[in-house]
C-alpha cells in the first residue's frame, strides 16, 4: 500500500503544523527524527544513549563534527508543543545508572524531546558568523502503533479478511483457538448488544497478546490493543474481525464497522496527520537476534510487517522551498538493534540479514528519492569479547551478566553472575534464514545493562555502545556540516 490515504482536511492540517514549524524556526533551524521500532527493538535505550553521548560529547568517533573538532556542545530544551508527554531522559538514565543497573520500561506512549545542538559549520564562509544551532526534536512511539498505518487503507471487510486468514494459518493455531471459538458462537446479523462486542474484542486481545510473545507482528494490528493508554475500555478499542456479513442497521456486524472506522477516524489518523507525517528522518529499530532465535516463521513474518509500515512512510528528496508546507522524509535508517549479543565477527551477516528483510522497503525508498541505509548497532552495550578455549578450539566469546530468569541448556541465572558465552555464528547467506528448517543455531540471552561504568576527563558517565556514532552522523551529520 502507498502512503495512507488522506483527506483535503488532513493535508491542510499537516500543512498548517509544517508552516507553524517553519515560522518558530526562522532564526534556528529544526530537524524532526523519528525513532520507531516494533515490540522490544531498544528505541527507549537509542534515544537515552544518542541524548547523553551528545550532552556529554561521549565517545563518538564516526560523528563527523565531533570528531573535527566543531561540535560546540548540546543542552535541552523546553518542547514547543506542551501537550506532549516528554520523553523521559532523565529517569531512563537513572535506571541504566543505578546500583544495580536497570533497563528502563520501554515505549508506551508518544513522547518528544528537543535537544539544542552548536556547532561550527565546515563550509568556508562559516567563520565569519560563528557557531550554527539546530533543534533536534526527537520523536518516539510504540511500535505497535506504527502497525495500524496500514489500517487507514483498508475497510473493515478487508481488514477482517486479512485478519482471519491469518489467525486460520497454521502458524497461529494455538495462540488465535479461543478466539475462533468464540467467533462460531457469534451470529454477526443479531442484534448488536455491548457484551457481545466486548467478548470477542477481549478474545482478539488475547489471541493478538498470544501471537505478540510468540514472535509474531504482522498480526498485532490495532495497535491500541495492546497498549491502549486512557482508550483502555472505550468503544474504539471494543471491536474485533467477522467474518462477511449482510451490515444491517442495529446489527453485531455494523456495530463493529462502525467502531473499527472510528478506531482509524479519532484514533490512528490523527497520529498520522500530528506525528508521523511531519518528520524529516526516520530511525527503524529492529529486533532482528529475535526473529532469528525464534525461527523462519517469525523471520517471514517480521519481513511482512516492515514492508507493510514503511509503505506508509512519506518519503522523498527534500524540497528547500516545498518544506515550510510539505515536509518528507529523506534519509531512513534501518539498525539491527542489540548487536551486542553477537560477537563482532557476525555484525556483517547481521547487517546481510537486515538488508534482505527490508530489502522491498529500500527499493520504495529510493525509488521515491530517499537515502536507505541499513547498520547493526546497539545503543548501549551490555557485553564485551574474550575467547574460550573448548575441544581443542578457541570460540569467540561475549561476557555479560544475564538477566535474572534468563535460562540456556537447563541453566536459570539469578541476576548476578557474569558468564562467558559463545554466541554461536549467524549464516553466511541471508536467504538461508527463509527457508524451512531450525532456527538459526544461536546460543541468545538477554542481558543486563552494563555493571560498571567509565567516566571521562570531566565526570560524566560513559555509555558504550556499537556504532552509535555512525548512526548518528548519517541522520544528521549532513545538518551540521
Amino acid at each position: 500500500m502507498p502512503n495512507p490515504p488522506t483527506t483535503i482536511a488532513d493535508e491542510f492540517g499537516i500543512a498548517l503544523a509544517n508552516l507553524t514549524d517553519s515560522a518558530t524556526g526562522l532564526l534556528t533551524p529544526t530537524l524532526r527524527l523519528g525513532v520507531t521500532g516494533l515490540s522490544r527493538a531498544g528505541k527507549t535505550i537509542f534515544i537515552t544513549a544518542l541524548v547523553h553521548n551528545l550532552l556529554t560529547q561521549g565517545r563518538l568517533p564516526g560523528f563527523a563534527p565531533l570528531a573535527d573538532g566543531r561540535f560546540v556542545g548540546a543542552r535541552l530544551a523546553e518542547y514547543p508543543d506542551a501537550t506532549i508527554p516528554r520523553f523521559a531522559y532523565e529517569q531512563h538514565l537513572a535506571s541504566l545508572t543505578a546500583s544495580p543497573p536497570t533497563w528502563p520500561e520501554g515505549t508506551r506512549r508518544i513522547s518528544q524531546l528537543r535537544i539544542v545542538l552548536r556547532f561550527q559549520s565546515a563550509k568556508w564562509w562559516s567563520g565569519m558568523r560563528g557557531p550554527a544551532t539546530l533543534n533536534l526534536d526527537i520523536v518516539d512511539y510504540p511500535g505497535e502503533w506504527l502497525l495500524d498505518l496500514p489500517l487507514l487503507g483498508l475497510s473493515f471487510a478487508e481488514w477482517s479478511a486479512e485478519a482471519l486468514d491469518r489467525a486460520g494459518q497454521p502458524g497461529h493455531a494455538a495462540e488465535a483457538e479461543d478466539f475462533l471459538r468464540e467467533l462460531e458462537k457469534t451470529d454477526a446479523t443479531k442484534p448488536a448488544t455491548d457484551p457481545d462486542a466486548e467478548r470477542l474484542a477481549l478474545a482478539f486481545t488475547t489471541y493478538l497478546r498470544r501471537s505478540r510473545e510468540h514472535g509474531a507482528l504482522s498480526t498485532l494490528p490495532p495497535g491500541r490493543f495492546l497498549l491502549p493508554g486512557d482508550l483502555e475500555g472505550s468503544p474504539a478499542l471494543t471491536f474485533a474481525p467477522l467474518p462477511l456479513a449482510a451490515a444491517r442497521h442495529g446489527s453485531l456486524y455494523a456495530m463493529l464497522e462502525n467502531r473499527f472506522e472510528a478506531y482509524k477516524d479519532r484514533v490512528v489518523r490523527p497520529f498520522f496527520r500530528d506525528h508521523f507525517a511531519r518528520l524529516d528522518r526516520q530511525v527503524v529499530l529492529v529486533d532482528t537476534l529475535r526473529a532469528l532465535n525464534t525461527g523462519p516463521a517469525a523471520v517471514a513474518d517480521l519481513e511482512t510487517a516492515l514492508t507493510s509500515v514503511l509503505a506508509c512512510f512519506r518519503q522523498g528528496e527534500a524540497n528547500p522551498l516545498l518544506r515550510p508546507f510539505s515536509r518528507r522524509i529523506d534519509r531512513i535508517l534501518f539498525a539491527a538493534t542489540k548487536a551486542d549479543h553477537v560477537h563482532h565477527t557476525s555484525h556483517d551477516r547481521l547487517e546481510a540479514i537486515l538488508n534482505r528483510l527490508v530489502a522491498s522497503a529500500s527499493r520504495r525508498a529510493r525509488f521515491a528519492g530517499a537515502e536507505a541505509k541499513s547498520m547493526a548497532i546497539a545503543g548501549i552495550r551490555a557485553t564485551s569479547e574474550g575467547t574460550i578455549r573448548e575441544g581443542g578450539q578457541t570460540l569467540p566469546t561475549l561476557i555479560g551478566t544475564p538477566l535474572a530468569g534468563e535460562t540456556l541448556e537447563g541453566q536459570t541465572y539469578n541476576g548476578k553472575t557474569e558468564i562467558a558465552l559463545f554466541p554461536g555464528d549467524l549464516p553466511e547467506r541471508p536467504d538461508s534464514v527463509f527457508e524451512d528448517g531450525t532456527p538459526v543455531a544461536l546460543n541468545f540471552l538477554r542481558f543486563a545493562p552494563p555493571q560498571r561504568l567509565e567516566r571521562n576527563a570531566a565526570g560524566d558517565i560513559v555509555l558504550p555502545h556499537i556504532r552509535l556514532d555512525r548512526a548518528l552522523d548519517y541522520l544528521i551529520g549532513d545538518w551540521m556540516a
